[in-house]
């Protein structure tokens, strides 16, 4: 007979052996899972932890100017990336990320979010160009973010203060929006692309291709060797058509004013420089803009972000009556027309008022010539009611107005050139004759951009060459790019040699005594050209209102020289300039830049020492005292050289 003790002390025995036993099980079982049904999951996730393909970005190619100086150009930093294969739970890390980077915890959940889709080796770009700090904060959490990595890469490094913003544009990281656009598919998410200007216009060209590597990591992520990489092929250089000696005259003619400026080589479509105003920092954009940055942006009135030179479209008030002078003398009725101006006309009823009148004067008797170039609205008025609006459209439209260039920059506008077909089809209303009467000085429904106007005027000055405007040098461009196959494409409008001879030698008188602008004129050029000051409220009621800033005309100036032959079309745009005199001073700014550069030949010149002298030794002769013979005299003279012109420049402002 066993004890009470002894039978108690039994069960806990077998007890304790069950217990064993179950232990055993569960470990074998475990060990079972790990080494036969998980084996390939274990050793996949192994094979991560252990090889890690890391991004090899390229670098954008740099931009160059005419002559190959620096506009863009880039500079090493650092980015922070999320490495999804690193981590099980990226969403957990979310607040400490953010905390430790100086982002909204909700912006990285986002980021993680929306490359869910996206293949598990494919990194999350976190931030751009990080701190010191937030670089020390990635190495300090390497054992509790292992999924937190950085990436060296090239930023974007632009002029500063804004220069040439409009036409070089800026980069971003690709938008969602834009990632299901045909033009982006073979791009992802954190690719940094061309968002505006050149820069998104010949994206694909300075892109290059990112490379790959792969990294041996420990446990904790950091990269103990390299198994193999793939290396990345850099973007290729961009060179411009533009002069960075005369963008700098442009913006410096520009600074603190609304509107732009555009040079063009009339003989080969080739933007020499083009500033818009206001003016913004694509610096800013390079890295990441702060949405108060952003906001203040958008939301300026001046609309800072908008490339007027190519997207504002405005009257081009009495610039037109160039447009006009064409038409009026192609039909042969300008040419015999005489007007008497004694400040004001009746046309169907209304007392439409010439631009002196506001000035208490006459122009009197007027011939085109005279009505060019002291801009005489009767005469022009009389002119547009014999044409009648559908001649006025076929000239303007013929001209290239009313229609895109063809300018390789994105977003370009149209403009517009109305017609009865065209106030029928958008309107349902006939086109009423007292309406052209305001066409013909360029006001009314139609608009133009300065791109279009400087075309337009370049192919008059150009006997009816009408050439394609571009910023890129198709020289530099590789074989078959699809953007330079309509840069050499000219349009030939037919134009009388003496209508325009007349029409630009009236021009000349613009900036004479007599003329609209004479004050503009530059001593020792010779310009031709037309001002226009285009209304955004009626005469009457600027008249009523002339302190009212907002209701100021808009003053503008296209204008080109030589005369004949010319070698630089300029057009101005001042918004709220009041009067197309001050866009004429302007304009006539930037000629004289063009033209003082044409005139150095420093290559030709002796060096100039820092002494300001240059001491040069020779041999003469001269006859003697009698004059019948000659002697031989020698001597040394020391010159001094007048000043030179101020030093080109070497490079875009802040890239030197």
């Amino acid at each position: 007979m066993f004890g009470r003790d002894e039978k108690v002390s039994e069960i806990r025995l077998t007890a304790a052996q069950y217990i064993i036993l179950a232990v055993f099980l569960v470990l074998g079982y475990g060990l079972w899972r790990l080494q036969v049904m998980q084996s390939d999951y274990y050793s996949s996730a192994a094979e991560k932890n252990r090889i890690r393909n890391v991004p090899v970005l390229a670098p954008r190619g740099k931009i160059l100017d005419r002559e190959g100086r620096t506009i863009v150009d880039n500079y090493p930093s650092f980015s922070a990336l999320l490495m999804r294969d690193s981590s099980r739970d990226l969403l957990a890390d979310a607040d400490l990320i953010g905390q430790g980077l100086h982002i909204d915890p909700n912006e990285v959940r986002s980021r993680i979010r929306r490359s869910a889709s996206l293949p598990q080796y494919q990194p999350i770009f976190l931030k751009e160009d990080i701190t010191p700090d937030e670089l020390q904060f990635i190495e300090a959490h390497r054992n509790e973010l292992p999924e937190l990595d950085t990436i060296m890469a090239h930023r974007r490094l632009y002029p500063r203060n804004g220069f040439m913003a409009h036409l070089i544009g800026y980069v971003g990281e690709v938008s969602e929006d834009m990632l299901n656009q045909p033009q982006f598919e073979l791009y992802s998410a954190g690719d940094v692309v061309g968002i505006s200007g050149v820069e998104r216009q010949y994206n694909t060209l300075l892109m290059g291709q990112n490379g790959s590597r792969q990294a041996l990591v420990d446990s904790h992520g950091r990269e103990v060797g390299r198994r193999g990489e793939t290396e990345a092929i850099p973007g290729k250089q961009l060179r411009l058509t533009v002069d960075i000696d005369l963008q700098i005259a442009a913006e410096e003619a520009l600074a603190g004013k609304n509107g732009a400026i555009v040079a063009m080589d009339p003989h080969t479509g080739e933007i020499l420089a083009m500033a818009s105003g206001p003016t913004f920092d694509p610096n800013d954009f390079a890295v990441h803009v702060s949405r108060d940055q952003w906001n203040k942006l958008v939301t300026d009135p001046d609309k800072p972000l908008l490339n007027k030179a190519i997207q504002a479209q405005l009257a081009p008030g009495s610039t037109f009556k160039i447009i006009m002078s064409v038409a009026g003398w192609q039909e042969g009725i300008a040419q015999n027309m005489h007007v008497y101006c004694n400040g004001s006309a009746t046309f169907y009823g209304r007392n439409s008022k010439c631009w002196v009148y506001f000035v208490h004067q006459t122009h009197g008797d007027v011939d085109l010539a005279k009505a060019i170039y002291q801009s005489c609205d009767v005469f022009f008025y009389t002119l547009a009611d014999k044409l009648g609006i559908n001649r006025i459209a076929k000239y303007a439209t013929d001209l290239g107005l009313g229609q895109k260039t063809g300018i390789d920059l994105p977003q370009e506008a149209s403009g517009l050139v109305p017609s009865e077909e065209w106030k029928l089809r958008n309107y349902r209303q006939k086109w009423y004759a007292g309406e052209t009467i305001f066409v013909g000085i360029g006001q009314g429904a139609i608009t133009v951009t300065p791109v279009q106007l400087l075309r337009a005027i370049s192919a008059i000055s150009m006997g009816g060459k009408l050439v394609t405007p571009h910023v890129a040098d198709p020289s530099g461009l590789p074989a078959n790019y699809v953007e330079a196959g309509h840069f050499t494409e000219v349009k030939n409008v037919s134009l009388d040699p003496a209508g325009w001879n007349y029409i630009t030698d009236a021009m000349v008188k613009v900036l004479q005594p007599g003329g609209t602008s004479p004050l503009a004129a530059v001593p020792g050029i010779e310009i031709a050209g037309k001002t226009g000051s285009a209304q955004v409220v009626s005469l009457e009621n600027r008249a009523k209102h002339k302190d009212n800033a907002d209701l100021a005309q808009n003053g503008w100036f296209v204008g080109f020289t030589p005369r004949r032959n010319p070698d630089i079309v300029v057009c101005v745009l001042f918004q709220g300039g009041e009067h197309g005199k001050l866009a004429a001073r302007l304009a006539t700014q930037v000629i004289k830049a063009y033209v003082e550069k044409q005139r150095r030949t420093p290559q030709k010149m002796v060096e100039k020492p820092k002494s300001g002298t240059v001491d040069i030794g020779g041999l003469w002769t001269e006859p003697d005292t009698d004059g019948h013979k000659e002697k031989l005299q020698g001597g040394r003279f020391v010159l001094d050289l007048p000043k030179r012109p101020s030093a080109l420049a070497v490079a875009a402002p802040g890239m030197q």
